[in-house]
């Protein structure tokens, strides 16, 4: 009779995160296109009033984005630290691929975008919002392919987005910061050299780290730093060396939180951000609303300036020998998940709101610009990725 297998990790948190995202992406697809049938109707008033309306001193859409996306940023921290030091991104051979595609995929939309905003002072803040690519949405078109496209480039394009997801966290942190108050950032600065004393003492709890972590928020909140990047500093100090009492890495606090996290982020926190922010009322508006400059250089980014960057970055790494094309796929692949880096959801309303926090009619031009440019990034791909030749299948990796 064979030994019993011992695994020494938890089965890959990777897997998991592919199907939950997979599977949350088609929910967020659903409620997006809600949301928009809400918004064109007679519950209008309804919808946009509720948004609106205060609690406990905030608007329910505050809520949403500052607090419930706070937890979304909290497990894009999470992913990333894991990745980093214990998954596809752990070594520099693993990073050089996504890194560079997903570099020349935030360099390129931002070009485009910039390029046709150059007169406008006012537009030309929203410069980074075709720079994000939203990985559920990516994974969920993914998911109605199946087989068709190889694993590896499913986990190409999980590892480029969470570098991607790092890129928008420094471009929210240095670009779109309020004025600062000095007592709420040296709070909160002591609350996050507390969570790394905590981290340096071994305290495996995650208790004590998601009581302070609340009170970081908080002051992150007070501080004129976005109230999100609070849940990044939090992910950055939860251990991920195994528990001395369970030797394996399931015992982790980094793994048990990010496990315990990904339903309720896939299929309710992304759902209601992307319910509450993709309401657009397409009163008086016709095609000739994405001709102005800023709905037009978020489509163009994201569509053009995506592929362009993602697919340009990537054959230059590729033919320079810094890295090898995802096993098992051809280049026609490799092309449509470019494409599908052009969808760029919930980061890219994120970065829209807090580039154009007083505007309700840029932020509407913003909703036009990323959901038409999302939407023809997502078919393309969708297109391009099922009608492509497999003949690489079979090709040797060097």
């Amino acid at each position: 009779m064979a030994a019993p297998v011992i695994r020494t990790k938890p089965l890959s948190a990777l897997r998991d995160f592919l199907k939950s995202e997979a599977a949350g992406g088609i929910v967020l697809m659903v409620v997006a296109a809600l949301a928009l049938v809400i918004a064109n109707s007679p519950a209008a008033p309804l919808y946009f009033g509720a948004l609106k309306s205060y609690v406990l001193g905030l608007s329910v859409l505050h809520w949403i984005n500052d607090a419930l996306m706070a937890v979304f940023f909290l497990l894009v921290g999470l992913e990333i630290k894991r990745e980093m030091l214990d998954g596809q991104l752990s070594s520099w051979g693993r990073r050089v691929l996504p890194g560079f595609a997903a570099l020349g995929g935030m360099i390129a939309p931002a070009l485009i975008y910039v390029s046709l905003n150059l007169g406008s002072p006012d537009s030309l803040r929203g410069w980074a919002i075709p720079t994000a690519t939203d990985i559920a949405f990516a994974l969920g078109v993914l998911s109605l392919l199946g087989p068709r496209v190889p694993a590896s480039l499913k986990v190409f394009l999980t590892a480029l987005a969470i570098l991607d997801d790092l890129g928008a966290v420094i471009i929210i942190a240095v670009f779109y910061t309020a004025e600062l108050s000095g007592l709420y950032l040296g709070l909160a600065a002591a609350t996050l050299a507390l969570l790394a004393a905590l981290n340096r003492a071994g305290v495996m709890r995650l208790s004590p780290y998601l009581l302070l972590g609340a009170a970081l928020w908080y002051f992150t909140l007070k501080s004129g730093v976005h109230a999100t990047l609070a849940g990044v500093a939090l992910a950055l100090t939860i251990p991920l060396k195994p528990s001395p009492a369970r030797p394996d890495h399931a015992g982790s606090p980094l793994h048990r939180l990010e496990h315990a996290l990904q339903p309720y982020v896939a299929f309710l926190i992304i759902p209601i951000f992307g319910f509450a922010n993709a309401g657009v009322s397409f009163a008086g508006l016709g095609l000739a609303a994405l001709g102005q400059a800023l709905p037009l250089g978020i489509m163009l980014g994201l569509f053009l300036g995506k592929q362009i960057g993602v697919f340009g970055f990537g054959w230059l790494a590729i033919r320079a020998g810094l890295a090898d094309l995802p096993a098992n796929a051809s280049w026609a692949q490799f092309y449509g998940i470019a494409l599908l880096c052009g969808i760029g959801f919930t980061m890219s309303l994120f970065i829209g709101l807090l580039a154009f926090p007083y505007s309700e009619a840029l932020q509407s031009q913003t909703k036009i610009g990323v959901l038409a440019g999302s939407l023809l990034s997502g078919f393309c791909g969708w297109v391009l990725l099922r009608l492509a030749p497999r003949e690489d299948m079979h090709r040797p990796q060097g």
